[in-house]
């Protein structure tokens, strides 16, 4: 084992709470520190939402790579922006699903 753990972060849409969960477990196991969004199902509000998204960037700076979990190949508005900031910064992103 490296030194320090590979840091990976997840991005997706929430509503593959059940797979992200799956891939988090497999990177855990596999010896990774893995961040990802927080996992509610509560309504929140647009402020919540855009401090939210600032912070899962803050992730994104922190990670090595990227793990974007998009089953049928699905990315929306959101994970695109995510994917984006990712790639900007420098970080691998790799797919789920190569769609």
């Amino acid at each position: 084992m490296p030194d320090r753990p590979e840091i990976v972060c997840l991005c997706g849409s929430m509503r593959f709470a059940d797979e992200m969960r799956e891939v988090n477990r497999d990177l855990t196991i596999a010896g990774a520190i893995v961040v990802a969004p927080g996992d509610g199902d509560v309504v929140i509000t647009d402020e919540q939402k855009t401090a939210l998204d600032a912070l899962h960037r803050r992730k994104i700076d922190l990670a090595d790579r990227v793990v974007v979990v998009n089953p049928g190949g699905y990315v929306g508005e959101s994970t695109s922006r995510e994917i984006d900031y990712a790639r900007a910064s420098g970080k691998p992103v790799t797919f789920t699903d190569p769609g």
